[in-house]
Formats: structure tokens, sequence, C-alpha cells
């Protein structure tokens, strides 16, 4: 077995994406592996940027992790390499099962630690960056969102690092369990509210999926 580890650690400065019609649109999704140790605090990594700072970043979306297992799997379905940082993630791991770990779970991650908080939903900005057809759909699809961390514990990490599972949480709601209940599953999300840790934008998400039913 593989331990867990960081794969590669990536950084990006906010660019241009060239979407037709779109001209000034601007996005930091373009993430490049990082070469040495990059400092990690609440609001993300050193030398990182959002271009959309509303629905990007922030405390509860200061990390992005996505597994190597999980490019590897899309390469073979797109037929094109995909390297390291290329769907906009801040580490890609290796060893360790980001779709089935738990909302709420911490990680020692190098000298930081981390805590789960949410999937990543695609967005058009994703489906832009891919030049795939239908992305935002088949992404969701295939649940293997990656997932968001808040930073509980800053400090450095690099390519190499060891990932260590140090808690998870008694209310078990794992990372695909999760994008689930955002696109509407009612009895995921009542449980996803019990989690503790979970990222604070639940709480409206869950109005607005939970009220479908509403009498």
């Amino acid at each position: 077995m593989v331990a867990a580890r960081v794969v590669s650690v990536n950084t990006g400065r906010v660019s241009g994406l060239g979407i037709p019609g779109r001209p000034d649109f601007a996005s930091g999704i373009d993430k490049r592996p990082h070469q040495g140790a990059v400092r990690v605090g609440r609001l993300g990594l050193a030398g990182d940027e959002h271009g959309d700072t509303e629905n990007h970043g922030g405390p509860d979306q200061a990390v992005y992790a996505y597994a190597r297992e999980d490019l590897d799997w899309w390469t073979e379905r797109l037929g094109r390499e995909l390297s390291s940082g290329e769907f906009g993630e801040n580490v890609t791991t290796a060893g360790i099962d980001i779709t089935a770990a738990l909302i709420g779970e911490t990680w020692r991650v190098g000298d930081i630690v981390v805590q789960i908080t949410s999937p990543r939903i695609p967005c058009e900005t994703f489906k832009a960056w891919t030049g795939e057809d239908q992305w935002v759909r088949r992404f969701a699809a295939a649940a293997r969102p990656g997932a968001y961390m808040r930073v509980l514990t800053e400090g450095q990490i690099s390519d190499g690092d060891g990932i260590e599972v140090l808690s998870r949480p008694v209310q078990r709601v794992t990372v695909a369990e999760s994008m689930l209940a955002y696109y509407g599953d009612e009895d995921l999300m009542r449980a996803l509210l019990t989690v503790p840790g979970r990222g604070a934008k639940w709480e409206a998400i869950a109005t607005r999926v939970l009220s479908r039913t509403a009498v």
C-alpha cells in the first residue's frame, strides 16, 4: 500500500481564460507545481490567487485537494494527460481516498492541519478551463469532486509530505455524499447539517434544497 502523501503543491495567479464573448474574464484556476515549501495560512497558500472571490477562496475553501488517482481516471476517459494542478487543485494527493473521506475529517499535511468542509461543485469557469463539452454535468456525475478544506494549524507543505488522518466525526457524510446533498438528496442534507466542521455555506444550501418539499 502506498503511504498517503503530497504529490504536488500547486499555486496560480489570476489570468485571462480566453472565454469567447468574455475577454475580460479572469481566474486563478491555472495552478502550476511549486518547487520547495509553501506557506499555508488561514486563507490559503502563499502566492495563490482567486479571480472569483465570492465563490472561491475564504477560510472554508482555503485549500483544494484532488487525488492523483482521480486525475489518472479522468486521463483515461478524456484521452489526454492531466498534469498535477490541472483541475485547479492546490494539493495533489496520492494514497488517500478523498471521495470517501468525511466532511469534518481532519488531516495533518506536512506542518499544517486541515479540515474537510465541502466538495468541489463544478462551475462554468471549470468548464471553460477544461474545454470539454458538458463538463459540469460529466464532472458531477463522476462523483470524484475533490475536497475543500479550512486550515486549523498554519505552517508549510511541500511535495512528498505525508498525509495523516487525525480525526473523523461520528456523524458520517462522505465527500461524495455531500455532493449528492448539494444536488438535492434531502436525507443526506439533513445528515450533513449535524456534522461539526462543515462549511458555513451549507446552511444556505440546505435552505434551498429542503424548501423544495416544504409544505
